[in-house]
């Protein structure tokens, strides 16, 4: 039990390293937090800082998490391990202690770490997430399509085990609140689009 709580808070403290906020204080001497949509993720800083900035930031979110899994790996090992790194870099990613408790939605770094633990599963509702993406060019519908579906795949592909199936149970119903804001501006027809043109931009 000392190493499954030491691994969630190892996990914890990493996904409490907001890339987001670091990135926009050190280098554009604000708080992304403050600007656009107030999130601290991959969509809201290529709105804000441009698209150099958003990738280094879903790089650093994916990071994370893939370090917190493999520390989860190495301290409890098997996907147990894994899936409880995981959590834990998730939570602090969407509560980060470092930064008042206020951080992203965490799908990027949630990417990163059930890519490493369940990778046909991650890229099954990475395929999801793509297509509705492409279909209604809104983040939030792709992002909450993926959350959806990835724990369908992994239950119905992954022996049952308590702590993975209500992780993972867990893990999507996180995302899918902490999408309720975007929730309600669709419904409103007030969400923001992304317009693919963005991505051709130097800045």
């Amino acid at each position: 039990m000392v190493k499954q709580l030491l691994t969630l808070l190892i996990g914890y403290l990493l996904g409490s390293i907001s890339t987001g906020v670091l990135l926009s204080r050190f280098v554009a001497h604000t708080d992304i937090r403050k600007q656009g949509s107030g999130n601290a993720g991959t969509t809201n800083m290529l709105r804000v800082m441009g698209k150099k900035f958003a990738l280094l930031t879903l790089a650093g979110d994916m990071l994370k998490g893939i370090v917190a899994v493999l520390i989860g790996s190495a301290l409890v090992g098997g996907q147990t391990g894994q899936i409880l790194g995981a959590f834990g870099a998730i939570l602090g990613h969407n509560f980060p202690v470092f930064f008042g408790f206020k951080g992203g939605k965490g799908i990027a770094t949630s990417f990163g770490c059930l890519l490493v633990v369940f990778p046909l599963q991650t890229l099954a509702a990475f395929g999801v997430f793509l297509a509705l993406f492409l279909i209604t060019h809104y983040v939030s519908v792709g992002s909450i399509g993926a959350a959806v579906t990835l724990p369908i795949f992994v239950i119905a592909t992954t022996p049952y085990d308590p702590v993975i199936w209500v992780s993972i149970a867990v893990i999507g119903a996180l995302a899918i609140w902490r999408h309720w804001p975007n929730i309600v501006r669709l419904k409103n027809h007030t969400e923001n689009k992304i317009d693919f043109a963005v991505f051709g931009k130097k800045k």
